[in-house]
């Protein structure tokens, strides 16, 4: 009789796997990822439309922007603009995208832990004429883990951070843009209240004209053709003014929806216009690349992509599990709970792929291509960011100079139009001649109008250009 070697202990199987769930445990740093680097941009030392009012500046994506409307000293712009971060459905979205890819981090996350499970389950068999029939019951609690020895688990779980910081860029350019919008809509709305009331005292002026011109026709002193003249001229301005009314109405909608409002419940009553512009410092190009939200949207995506090769290159690598449980059974609810009925089990899987034509490689391939859109997307935004500061400063600038000159034209202007009235009155001019010294102060008292609300609209552009407020720290040059 042939003696057989003595079965091992648990306790004997135990310390032998010991030593290989530390090498796995050891081998989870591995990383199959590509080592990320920012792409690199030619980025000027300057931009080339500063002039003389630059500022260097050294903001983060992370920084609090604040409340860069407040700059613009309009007491209902600020209420608004509370009023859309609360109730605009375009930054409720972005919020709920965000929180989604901070779950998917906490889900891929998961993955580096083992999972527990609890079953049970209770038999009972027998049948006629049987003799043999009864109960049996089992336990048993399950523990799976699959060690990451190729960083799969960690460029998944890179990726998906670098996908929920590209979420947070865009919940921070939703707020931008949708402040933004509403500022532009609000001055074009207060800018449409101020054309509004130059054309109703300009109506009330016209008015007054037709009945002076209406008077002389009367007496025989003038032709008819003035008063026609006068009729036309009264006529186009009250078009005007309706259709100014229309533009108000319009910009009302706009406000009234970027704040989370119907527009027949909102009502923005008419207030005093603040023309004001404020001084804007500006940043240098790598504070730029920082400031701007959709900026940090596509480097991060440039991130994700990247880990991404890493997750798909782990395929080449075999997949590798352990697995134990331990529980009991016996043939009563009272038996699971004998030390004599217990049992357990250990246990290690390997799986490689031997051969798929090629998909492996393919994917990795893909992966790699998608990392390239995302750079030549990444750099392209930066391109067009400078241009669109770039731009603004020149607009901002030409705006600058305008003003001084359309104040001017206004003020020669209606000198004009009230001395050819008065020489017309007493018979020295034609109507025509004051018909047309009129229109020419009306244009140029719009064209002032136009050109202020261009300024606080380019201020609005080169702000969101930069991606927020400047209230970050930076020093005077």
């Amino acid at each position: 009789m042939t003696s057989s070697s003595p079965m091992p202990s648990p306790r004997s199987r135990t310390a032998r796997l010991a030593p290989l769930c530390l090498a796995m445990a050891f081998l989870s740093a591995c990383s199959t990822a590509p080592s990320y680097q920012r792409p690199d941009l030619p980025v000027p030392a300057t931009f080339k439309e500063s002039g003389v009012n630059w500022a260097p500046a050294a903001p983060a994506d992370a920084l609090d922007r604040g409340a860069w409307w407040e700059l613009f000293g309009d007491t209902e712009l600020n209420r608004l603009a509370e009023q859309v971060q609360l109730s605009n459905q375009n930054i409720a979205a972005a919020v709920a995208a965000y929180a989604q890819a901070q779950a998917v981090v906490r889900q891929e996350r998961a993955g580096f832990f083992p999972s527990v499970g609890l079953s049970g389950s209770a038999t009972r068999a027998g049948g006629d004429g049987s003799s043999r029939s009864g109960t049996s019951t089992q336990a048993a609690l399950g523990v799976d883990w699959a060690p990451d020895l190729w960083g799969r688990l960690e460029g998944s779980v890179n990726n998906a951070q670098a996908s929920a910081q590209a979420s947070e860029a865009d919940l921070a350019s939703a707020r931008l843009s949708a402040v933004g919008s509403l500022a532009s809509a609000y001055f074009q709305l207060r800018e449409a209240d101020a054309e509004g009331e130059l054309l109703r005292s300009t109506v009330e002026g016209y008015e007054r004209s037709l009945q002076i011109v209406q008077n002389r026709y009367a007496a025989g002193v003038v032709a008819q053709t003035d008063v026609l003249q006068a009729q036309t001229q009264l006529a186009n301005a009250r078009a005007d003014l309706a259709t100014v009314r229309q533009n108000r109405t319009r910009f009302e909608h706009a406000v009234a929806v970027l704040t989370g409002q119907a527009p027949a419940a909102f009502d923005l009553s008419m207030v005093q216009w603040v023309a004001s512009v404020p001084d804007v410092p500006l940043g240098v190009p790598s504070a730029l690349l920082q400031r701007r939200p959709d900026i940090a949207s596509a480097e991060r995506a440039v991130a994700a992509a990247n880990a991404q090769i890493g997750v798909q290159r782990s395929a080449y690598f075999p997949t590798i599990g352990l697995t134990a449980s331990l529980g009991s059974a016996g043939s009563s609810v009272a038996d699971l709970f004998k030390a004599s009925n217990a049992v357990w089990s250990l246990g290690l899987s390997v799986a490689q792929t031997l051969f798929d034509a090629g998909a492996t490689a393919a994917k990795v391939e893909q992966a790699q291509a998608a990392r390239d859109v995302r750079v030549a997307t990444y750099r392209q935004t930066v391109l067009t960011a400078f241009q669109g500061v770039e731009d603004q400063l020149t607009t901002l600038r030409t705006f600058q100079e305008q003003e001084p000159l359309r104040l001017q034209a206004v003020s020669a202007a209606e000198r004009t139009a009230q001395q050819l009235l008065n020489r017309y009155r007493a018979g020295q001019v034609s109507f025509t001649e004051v018909v047309t010294a009129q229109a020419s102060a009306l244009s140029a008292q719009r064209s002032l109008l136009q050109l202020q609300v261009n300024r606080q609209l380019a201020v609005v552009a080169l702000i969101q250009a930069l991606g927020g407020g400047w209230q970050a720290p930076w020093q005077e040059p």
